[in-house]
């Protein structure tokens, strides 16, 4: 592996000054709530050939026998999955990196650069082989939102994953779950991904929208209060997106097909009260995958991003059970 793709210590833009997800964590049980004592460390990664500073939240442990990697989706960052995920597992004795995708949290973007979810997937499978250039030890991925079938993506092209594990698997190929997870289902749903695929191909390729016009953003988190808080995040759910990432997200076809998955065992965390994605929405990748074992599990009275009570236990429980199942330990 070369210099260029070891993590290194932060410099540069910092969630030291970033305070929005400070604001967001307080609506988080205190339990989760990050202090000087507990934040992650905070680490920059500039792997080939993309030329972006990625930023990764860490809580790096020579001793703990498995590895977890955060993906965020759309409405989130890194931060956001340290503070639900990250640190509860460091706590049980795991290695968790929660990165920043370029567009949000604190990664900086290279100059010049026009990002697109084949990006993101290609980052996400980097970054699997860079920590297992570092190490042998099995890596579990976990995904929130977008970021959930994005552990899929990554799985089926990378298989040096142990387990995947989503909050949700959305394949936006499918009409019903396009439209169901849109801002507006008639013009953003059914209508827009023609209208995107349409403008990928002009220089308007690079005009970016705010991803609460786009997708159901109101509906990511259930206190109205913590939606506020998000909205004011320009780095989370008051984000925009590019045209060309938006019409490469809709229509990313994967490597493999659910039907012929055979990666790593899969787990669906679902939230109970997820008035964004429910259920049935990741049904259609779900069901599709025989080859290896599936389970599904229900976060009680969780919203999309959680921030309740008991939904949120049972997530940190849920994912432990799993990675010690992958890993036999």
């Amino acid at each position: 592996m070369t210099d260029e793709n070891q993590p290194t210590p932060a410099v540069g833009p910092s969630y030291a000054n970033q305070p929005n997800w400070r604001e967001i964590q307080d609506f988080l049980p205190q339990a989760y709530r990050l202090d000087s004592t507990s934040e992650p460390t905070e680490e920059w990664w500039s792997p080939s050939p993309w030329g972006h500073r990625i930023h990764l939240d860490t809580y790096r442990d020579p001793n703990a026998p498995v590895k977890v990697i955060l993906f965020h989706g759309v409405g989130t960052n890194g931060r956001q999955m340290s503070t639900i995920l990250g640190h509860p597992l460091a706590q049980r004795g795991y290695e968790t990196i929660a990165i920043d995708m370029p567009t949000f949290g604190v990664t900086e973007v290279a100059d010049g650069a026009t990002v697109t979810y084949d990006d993101w997937v290609a980052i996400g499978s980097a970054l699997v082989d860079a920590e297992r250039a570092r190490d042998d030890r099995p890596i579990i991925l976990y995904g929130l939102s977008a970021g959930g079938m994005e552990t899929y993506h990554v799985a089926s092209i990378n298989r040096g994953v142990a387990g995947i594990v989503g909050m949700t698997f959305l394949d936006q190929r499918n009409r019903k779950v396009r439209v169901a997870t849109a801002a507006d289902p008639v013009f953003t749903g059914f209508l827009g991904a023609g209208t995107l695929r349409a403008a990928a191909t002009t220089p308007l390729r690079r005009m970016r929208l705010p991803m609460r016009l786009v997708s159901k953003m109101r509906a990511l988190v259930n206190d109205p209060a913590a939606k506020k808080a998000c909205y004011r995040d320009k780095t989370s759910a008051g984000n925009s997106a590019t045209i060309a990432f938006l019409d490469s997200y809709l229509g990313y076809r994967p490597a493999v097909e659910p039907a012929d998955f055979d990666t790593c065992p899969v787990l669906l965390t679902q939230p109970a009260a997820d008035r964004w994605t429910p259920v049935e929405l990741s049904e259609p990748v779900i069901s599709a995958i025989r080859r290896v074992p599936v389970t599904v599990t229900r976060l009680e009275n969780a919203g999309h991003y959680p921030v309740e009570q008991p939904g949120l236990d049972q997530l940190v429980d849920a994912v432990d059970a799993f990675a010690r199942r992958c890993t036999a330990r």
